[in-house]
């Protein structure tokens, strides 16, 4: 059986309190969370159990989510030396983005090919960091996952998934080709 381990984190500082996006390094882990097709069940790590989580990322078939190469795994290399580029990865965000030549949110292609949206922003995800709730992170992190493992299904077994297009209100089609096979 293939093992498609899908993921998101969350983090305990934002851009603003590390000297810009381009410190994503510093903005540190608050919680990682993993979906794994092979085990069926999710997984969450805090700070302390990042070894645990890169060996589930590189127990990997392919690793799925959403925006993970342009800001998850930057976060993550503070941790290591391995090189999380080398993973097997489909980001759907950037698989849209050349696909469509826009970035659109996670929670726009999930209202309109899922009927779901999120339940939370990240910068919500970086109060309750401060505000030790961990639990919430990692109920929001998880359901993260969840939406981004349902959008990457419906778009393997369709070949296509949906988004709103702000300019005329629609619900409009974007070809994918993100057979698992």
């Amino acid at each position: 059986m293939r093992n498609v381990v899908y993921f998101d984190l969350e983090t305990q500082k934002g851009a603003n309190e590390v000297g810009g996006w381009r410190n994503k390094g510093a903005m540190r882990m608050s919680l990682g969370v993993t979906y794994g097709t092979a085990r069926q069940s999710y997984r969450i790590y805090a700070e302390p159990d990042i070894e645990e989580l890169l060996r589930d990322l590189r127990s990997a078939d392919l690793v799925v989510g959403f925006n993970i190469v342009g800001f998850d795994f930057p976060v993550l290399e503070a941790y290591t030396v391995f090189d999380l580029q080398d993973l097997p990865t489909l980001d759907l965000l950037r698989d849209v983005e050349a696909r469509t030549g826009r970035r659109m949110s996670l929670e726009n292609l999930a209202r309109a090919t899922l009927g779901l949206g999120k339940t939370a922003e990240g910068v919500q995800a970086l109060r309750w960091w401060k505000e030790g709730k961990l639990f919430q992170i990692a109920e929001y992190c998880c359901y993260d996952v969840k939406i981004t493992r349902l959008l990457h299904e419906h778009g393997a077994r369709h070949g296509q998934i949906y988004y709103f297009n702000e300019q005329t209100q629609r619900k409009e089609v974007i070809p994918v080709c993100w057979n698992p096979s």
